[in-house]
């Protein structure tokens, strides 16, 4: 049983035709894939965004709350050079 040129032709076609149609389709999974990943890149860009902004807040009350102490520690410093008191009666 021998093909012809016009059968080998033929089955030629059909077989790129099926290699396509596959290469095809497995690009179609990737896309999802890749919007699911994007997807989740976009919510940890976000949550990393806050966690910046969360930061940067802290750190202007704690520098806010160095410059409270710092004005208490001058105040503590002249109460304690102040010559004691006598108590009355």
């Amino acid at each position: 049983m021998s093909l012809t040129k016009q059968q080998m032709s033929i089955a030629r076609t059909l077989g790129l035709a099926m290699v396509v149609s596959l290469g095809l389709g497995a690009c179609a999974t990737y896309d999802d894939d890749f919007a699911r990943i994007n997807t989740r890149l976009d919510s940890l860009d976000s949550q990393v965004q806050g966690a910046a902004q969360s930061a940067e807040s802290a750190n202007q009350s704690a520098q806010q709350a160095n410059q409270r102490l710092d004005q208490l520690e001058g105040r503590v410093q002249q109460l304690e050079a102040a010559p004691g008191r006598k108590p009355r009666g």
